[in-house]
């Protein structure tokens, strides 16, 4: 991009972001504001200011509509009436021409439609940010679908986030806001997550992961990519026949009840996130598609995060931890995982995570008045908002379990959906524990044990020796940077301006009854300039105790609440 260009894109993104500077959006953040005052505000916006936010989105680019998909689904941050106008953007985007969508395919194939197709639909069945889809037939009769990537899509990702980082530093160093939430991690995690999911070579790997970690449910079916027909920028895979979850006929609901579908979709993404650490990001109800033999297609799966094993085990423990009203263990694993921020108010953080566990306990006659998706959002709220940087992790697991709550609402309303997710995961901590018996996981913990012993000796012999000959020495680090010696020299500048003072009223005392010709008041001008110079010290003393007291006391209430 040219320096004019570029100076350009600044213009448009800056016009962007000042429209809607006061449109509502990011209200959320303020742990004062009630869910009631949340909806009076979404009744106060101007009628069609969410669907021009929408569409001024949209006109930004690609980049910009995944800003927006994200948005779609964080009623923690965006108000209802935006909400409602942005999940449109999930399916709703303006297609490609045919002509440039063939160039494509043909370009990365390296062979002309008509050879490796029979037959090829100009008429796209799907249109996204990223990419869009065409049906197709193989020579063979096979049934395909082909995703075919936006023409310059990388090239024009690369350009928005470089611009996107440069704004969000600014964010981050100018803007409360940008700290706590961390824009310049997000923008980060933002740029690996687009990367990934225009690599179509990683999209089908995930469909052939996804599909062999589901093979133990036979209700779920991930359509294959077909070998020789992918490339980076192409994808082909099976054609699935269905309707979307949230266009299923109401007579065939009657007929045919989805409550085991919905259960089933419920635990096997579960087992995807807890067990092989694999977090389908975008399950929105778009991508899932009721088959006419009843069983659920899933399919876009170029958003996948991959989760360590300790990010798994804390994530499991907090979801397990506020299912079941403990709000100290939710706090304690939150607080591990986050980023403490200088002025952590921890007390106020612990208050409202209370609030917020005991709200999400006391749902539990409505089953879809707080969803688990919910909770987990809010608790990365109530962390930004209180000096607490959320992990990644905890945002997108909160995102992925909100919108596969909204699968499995619109297959099953009447599902319960907080005692299936607490008897499965109960279940997948009773297979940990009994897979961390294994005779492999033994074997090593032998072999550590045995490495213990054997070295023992040696540390112990080295402990003693130096307990003998004096040389035991405990050494604190990072002492001169703590705030405890900052505190100690303030105190100690505070005696010697106390002894100071104290000496030059000493001092104008003694001088007061020598015979000095010069006099003001009825004193020498020395002990004028004595007591003067003593007043002076006192006085911003007294001033400076005061703002540090009064500062120490607001730090106090706030962390009290």
């Amino acid at each position: 991009m040219s320096d004019y260009g570029s100076l350009s894109r600044y213009a448009q993104i800056g016009a962007f972001l000042l429209r809607y500077r006061k449109a509502g959006l990011f209200d959320g953040l303020d742990l004062d504001v009630q869910e009631s005052t949340l909806a009076d505000q979404a009744d106060q916006v101007p009628a069609g200011r969410p669907e021009q936010f929408v569409n001024d989105l949209e006109a930004l680019g690609p980049t910009f509509i995944k800003i927006g998909q994200a948005l779609s689904t964080r009623p923690d941050m965006v108000p209802p009436a935006y909400m409602s106008a942005l999940e449109r953007m999930q399916d709703d985007v303006t297609p490609v021409p045919v002509a440039a969508v063939r160039a494509v395919i043909e370009e990365e194939l390296d062979a002309r439609i008509t050879t490796l197709f029979s037959s090829f639909d100009d008429e796209p069945l799907a249109t996204g940010s990223m990419a869009q889809v065409h049906a197709a037939t193989l020579r063979d009769g096979r049934a395909v679908v082909v995703k075919v990537q936006r023409p310059h899509i990388a090239q024009t990702l690369r350009e928005d986030l470089a611009i996107l980082d440069k704004l969000a530093g600014a964010a981050e160093r100018m803007t409360e806001m940008g700290r706590r939430y961390g824009f310049v991690d997000w923008v980060s995690e933002l740029r690996h997550s687009l990367a990934n999911e225009i690599d179509f070579e990683l999209e089908a790997d995930n469909l052939r992961c996804f599909a062999a970690n589901l093979e133990c449910y036979p209700r779920l079916y991930v359509p294959q990519p077909v070998e020789g027909f992918t490339t980076t920028r192409v994808l082909t895979m099976d054609r699935v026949h269905g309707v979307k979850v949230t266009h299923i006929p109401p007579v065939r609901r009657i007929e045919q009840p989805m409550g085991a579908e919905a259960a089933e979709l419920m635990r096997a993404y579960l087992d995807q996130v807890f067990v092989h650490g694999l977090v389908h990001a975008d399950p929105h109800p778009g991508n899932v598609l009721l088959m006419d033999d009843r069983r659920l297609a899933l399919f876009d799966l170029g958003m996948v995060a991959r989760l360590t094993p300790r990010t798994r085990r804390n994530l499991l423990k907090l979801l397990l931890g506020a299912i079941g009203g403990n709000a100290d263990q939710v706090g304690e694993i939150s607080e591990a995982m986050g980023t403490q921020l200088e002025d952590f108010q921890h007390g106020t953080y612990r208050r409202q995570l209370d609030q917020l566990v005991s709200s999400y306990v006391g749902f539990q006659g409505a089953k879809r008045g707080f969803s688990e998706g919910r909770l987990v959002l809010e608790l990365a709220r109530i962390g930004a908002a209180c000096g607490l940087r959320p992990p990644p992790e905890m945002s997108i697991l909160g995102k992925t379990l909100l919108n596969l709550e909204a699968v499995t609402d619109a297959l099953d309303p009447n599902l319960d959906v907080r005692a299936l997710v607490e008897q499965h995961l109960q279940q997948v901590l009773r297979q940990q524990a009994i897979s961390s018996m294994s005779p492999a996981n033994l074997a090593s913990e032998w072999l550590d044990m045995q490495e213990l012993a054997r070295h023992t000796p040696q540390h112990m012999a080295a402990i003693l020796r130096t307990l003998a000959e004096n040389r035991l020495r405990v050494r604190i680090d990072g002492l001169e940077e703590s705030r405890m010696m900052e505190s100690m020299q303030k105190i100690a500048n505070r005696v010697a301006s106390g002894i100071i003072i104290a000496a030059l009223v000493v001092g104008a005392a003694l001088v007061k009854g020598t015979a000095d010709s010069g006099r003001w008041f009825g004193l020498p001008y020395l002990a004028v300039i004595f007591l003067a110079v003593a007043v002076v010290l006192g006085g911003s003393l007294l001033l400076n105790a005061l703002r540090r007291d009064s500062k120490v006391e607001r730090a106090a209430d706030r962390e009290t609440g």
